[in-house]
């Protein structure tokens, strides 16, 4: 069974509470409770094969149940992604959905490509590309930056914020 309490407060908006037990799946469900405050969310999807194939589709499922619980149709919540393994890509912008149900078929279209894990790079595309007002950041609202890794950076010291 697998049990987790994930919290991220950001300022004084509160952007989801998630607790769920799964007794029947090796991973995270969530039951989140609507954002309730504007916000821009980026994922970074670990794609490298230390994840495997098999785990790869899980936390795309967990993220597809996960943005259904975000308020993306109101245009309160826009959601950009980014998978990485020793390459970054395919992603899509801040801007490229409107929908909660083009988000999810976004993300459950995405194709596992194992490789190495660079996470510096990830980031760092995230921060120079994804974070624009090109790419649909709002400047007037907080940005959140969401990993999903099994934590083992090629080059942990360039990983690391500094």
């Amino acid at each position: 069974m697998v049990t987790s309490n994930w919290l991220f407060h950001l300022f004084t908006c509160k952007l989801y509470s998630m607790q769920e037990s799964c007794s029947d799946l090796n991973y995270f469900c969530a039951t989140a409770l609507p954002v309730d405050c504007p916000v821009d969310i980026v994922f970074v999807l670990d794609g490298s094969g230390s994840i495997d194939a098999t785990n790869f589709e899980l936390a795309k499922s967990f993220l597809a149940h996960l943005v259904s619980r975000l308020d993306i149709d109101s245009s309160s919540t826009r959601v950009g992604l980014v998978t990485f393994s020793s390459s970054i890509g395919p992603s899509f912008n801040l801007n490229t959905y409107s929908t909660v149900a083009s988000v999810q078929a976004a993300i459950l279209s995405l194709s596992y490509t194992p490789g190495g894990t660079n996470t510096a790079a990830a980031l760092a595309y995230v921060r120079t590309t994804m974070l624009t007002s090109a790419a649909g950041d709002r400047g007037n609202v907080p940005n959140v930056v969401a990993v999903l890794t099994d934590g083992y950076s090629d080059d942990p010291a360039d990983t690391q914020v500094r």
